[in-house]
């Protein structure tokens, strides 16, 4: 950074140009200076004036270079916002999607509906993760009862973080898709498992690719060997009356239907699309 660059707008121009000239995203820029000043956005644009101590240039140059060598901004500044919360996020974790959150407002749609009447529902959220799903469900609707897994004992802590930090109460098991809940049965099951194919690895951005846990992000024959084994082992836990959700990847929507309704033959099936006009989740209702 230019030694002329004292000031915080001085600073967020000198990275926004820095940024958009090493094909990063400007927007960066502001997320890691408010980082480093701990500002919101309406306390960062007052203080544009300001000037930045010595040590702040310095982080502040530091997390700018680290985004440009590729490490993602919220693995930086520690933290993603989903559903309107603050999540915290690390390597051992898939940073949190906006496409996540349509999942998450669907099955809030849907459950009154399908439910209506019912109490002390049972929800699982099924690779886990940051806690997103589980934690935002259990938020938005504090009567249901909601344990979470994750076969990543890393990914889990991060996840108990959260649901402490937040204020959730939910349980955490660790374990491969369905195993650690074979002793239980449940009204709701919710899962954004990996689903990228392997062989899409060479068309990904190297934030994506060289940082974000490969476990969360691939799988087998053609990204759809999650929901095959998924689809397989839910009629063991699921109730009789049921919701099913799952995210997927959105050229998937057909074959991961197809999977579903060869276990749920009496399920009402659909695929949605999210807010780009992508098939992007899958629900199962079973009466």
């Amino acid at each position: 950074m230019n030694l002329e660059c004292k000031h915080v707008f001085e600073a967020l121009k000198w990275a926004s140009s820095y940024l958009q000239d090493q094909n990063r995203e400007a927007n960066a820029a502001r997320l890691l200076l408010q980082h480093v000043l701990d500002k919101d956005y309406t306390q960062l644009t007052l203080s544009m004036p300001d000037e930045l101590t010595e040590e702040q240039q310095r982080l502040f140059v530091l997390l700018v270079e680290k985004h440009v060598a590729g490490i993602p901004v919220q693995y930086l500044i520690g933290t993603e916002e989903f559903y309107g919360r603050d999540f915290i996020v690390n390597e051992s974790v898939l940073i949190p999607r906006p496409e996540t959150e349509e999942l998450v407002l669907e099955a809030l749609k849907r459950i009154p509906k399908l439910f209506a009447g019912e109490s002390n529902l049972k929800l699982a959220d099924i690779g886990t993760g940051s806690g997103a799903i589980a934690i935002s469900m259990k938020k938005e609707m504090p009567t249901l009862d909601v344990t979470a897994t994750d076969l990543s004992e890393a990914a889990l802590v991060v996840a108990r973080k959260n649901a402490e930090n937040l204020e959730a109460e939910l349980r955490f098991l660790q374990g491969d898709l369905t195993e650690p809940l074979e002793k239980y049965s449940f009204d709701i099951i919710l899962s954004n498992p990996p689903y990228i194919a392997v062989e899409e690895a060479e068309l990904m951005e190297d934030v994506v690719l060289e940082h974000e846990p490969h476990s969360a992000l691939f799988a087998e024959e053609d990204g759809l060997q999650l929901y095959r084994k998924l689809s397989e082992q839910l009629p063991s836990i699921v109730k009789k009356k049921a919701l099913i959700g799952f995210e997927i990847g959105y050229l998937q929507g057909g074959a991961v239907e197809n999977l579903l309704k060869t276990q749920f033959p009496q399920g009402k099936i659909e695929v949605l699309k999210d807010l780009f006009g992508k098939d992007r989740m899958v629900f199962c209702e079973i009466q």
